[in-house]
């Protein structure tokens, strides 16, 4: 397994994490994901612990703490061969001040995710997303107290704009806290707006990218084809009203030249869409979900082989979509303000 950067940071992370909301299955909503239980939940990390996967990654909200305490079990008497992320911000409960990233709620929510996790410290803490009603100062002050006293080790944040991130940013540098080094945040084949201000962004302040749903919310799984059914088993049935929005065209565009590279390689759909983003600038990790250890296995087969550069440019050429003002604009004056990746 490759270890990278994380942005910008001294930190070390594999190039694949293990993404554990479909531990639990708390809810309908989670259990559309998964509803793995502490027995498959300890094979799984012991999977990939043998794959050099040694980062997973999970959520307060995720099945409300049940995903934090089936990970927390799974990972028991061998935390110090595991690095754990978990996230907060998003409403916990009905209580009023039990949601955002005010000094209250994030020292509330570490401190409950910490005893969920059977450990002392969290090794990547992001924020889920940017409550804009805290301060900046409050939020950024509060995560650098809980670095100062060991319960965080690494800050990141999660679905911010580029100038929500930029702004906190620039709050942590002239104060001196200590900075985000991540930024968890949705890119895949099918979802590329994250190449026009998110990666500039990072390259320039060192923000590693940590990807969720790479697979385009299950729609890269390889089931998917043009007028065919979605299959039985498939969480867009109950949750594709609640992910990145991906108009059906364009999504068996991208899908047919996967299989073009699929049969040029013999490697799976999600192999190949996986392997594309492990190739792309500011990708520090992505965040791999399975159901199951037959799943896992094969999400694992991402790594250790690389597209060809004709294969990349197929699959650029086949997910390119027009951006928007500005960044069309700004494709006329690529001499001296180029993008990361090639835009066509």
């Amino acid at each position: 397994m490759e270890f990278r950067q994380l942005g910008g940071s001294g930190f070390k992370v594999p190039a694949l994490t293990m993404g554990t909301a479909t531990f639990g299955g708390g809810n309908e909503f989670f259990k559309a994901w998964g509803a793995t239980g502490v027995d498959e939940a300890t094979r799984i990390v012991s999977t990939c612990l043998d794959a050099g996967v040694s980062m997973f990654d999970t959520a307060d909200v995720y099945s409300n703490g049940l995903s934090e305490e089936v990970l927390g079990k799974a990972i028991k008497g061998r935390r110090d061969k595991v690095l754990i992320s978990t996230k907060a911000t998003f409403r916990f409960s009905d209580e009023p001040n039990d949601v955002g990233s005010s000094r209250y709620h994030l020292i509330k929510q570490v401190e409950g995710s910490l005893k969920r996790l059977g450990t002392d410290v969290i090794d990547l803490f992001q924020l889920h997303g940017f409550d804009a009603k805290t301060p900046i100062e409050e939020v950024t002050s509060t995560l650098d107290d809980l670095v100062r006293q060991g319960k965080i080790r690494y800050l990141g944040c999660s679905n911010f704009s580029g100038w929500h991130l930029m702004k906190s940013l620039c709050v942590q540098q002239r104060y001196g806290y200590a900075r985000y080094v991540a930024h968890q945040a949705y890119y895949s084949l099918v979802g590329r707006d994250y190449e026009l201000e998110l990666m500039p962004l990072a390259l320039d302040q060192g923000v590693g990218c940590v990807v969720w749903s790479p697979l385009g919310w299950g729609r890269l799984t390889g089931k998917l084809r043009r007028g065919a059914p979605l299959p039985k088993q498939s969480r867009l049935h109950k949750t594709a009203d609640n992910g990145p929005p991906v108009p059906e065209d364009y999504l068996y565009k991208v899908v047919d030249a996967l299989d073009e590279v699929a049969q040029e390689t013999g490697k799976t759909v999600p192999q190949i869409a996986l392997n594309w983003l492990l190739q792309r600038p500011s990708v520090s990790t992505v965040i791999i979900g399975a159901r199951n250890e037959e799943q896992l296995k094969q999400n694992l087969g991402a790594v250790g082989w690389n597209l060809t550069k004709e294969q990349v440019a197929k699959l650029d050429a086949a997910s390119l979509t027009t951006p928007p003002y500005p960044y069309w604009h700004q494709l006329d004056f690529a001499e001296r303000n180029p993008f990361p990746v090639d835009r066509g």
